[in-house]
């Protein structure tokens, strides 16, 4: 067999791996999002009016956006580091409400939000899909 057919070498990465780095993509696309976002004709005014989309920039506002998307940024870390069982359930819940999060926030939406929203959403349910579907080690006899 000559070098050109040979198979490609692989790799299949553990569950744990493969879900920090799609929440580490998620967070990419997210912050991506935020600042395209920044450049909506309007967008700034609204900003220094006090306006974060929804509402008023109060102090709760502010700490119930902060926490919201503080758990895709601290489930980069957590995947790696959580024990297979509570990994495997808070990929599952966290991945799952994170695609209801941006189902919700999707209408009405400018393009290239609908656009990273897809792409979001899908690799939300990547997550759950990959949590819900982790396999169980091999008992040896």
């Amino acid at each position: 067999m000559n070098r050109e057919n040979r198979p490609l070498e692989d790799f299949r990465p553990p569950v744990k791996l493969m879900l920090s780095a799609l929440w580490a993509s998620l967070m990419f696309l997210y912050i991506y999002g935020d600042y395209f976002n920044l450049y909506t004709p309007g967008k700034l005014e609204k900003m220094a009016a006090g306006d974060i989309g929804f509402g008023p920039a109060t102090e709760t506002a502010l700490l119930a956006v902060s926490a919201i998307m503080a758990f895709p940024a601290v489930m980069v870390f957590l995947s790696l580091a959580l024990a297979p069982a509570i990994n495997r359930w808070l990929n599952l819940l966290l991945g799952l409400a994170y695609t209801a999060i941006m189902a919700l926030t999707m209408p009405g939406a400018p393009l290239f939000y609908i656009f990273l929203g897809v792409l979001e959403i899908s690799l939300t349910l990547l997550i759950a899909f990959l949590a819900l579907t982790w396999r169980r080690e091999a008992i040896e006899a």
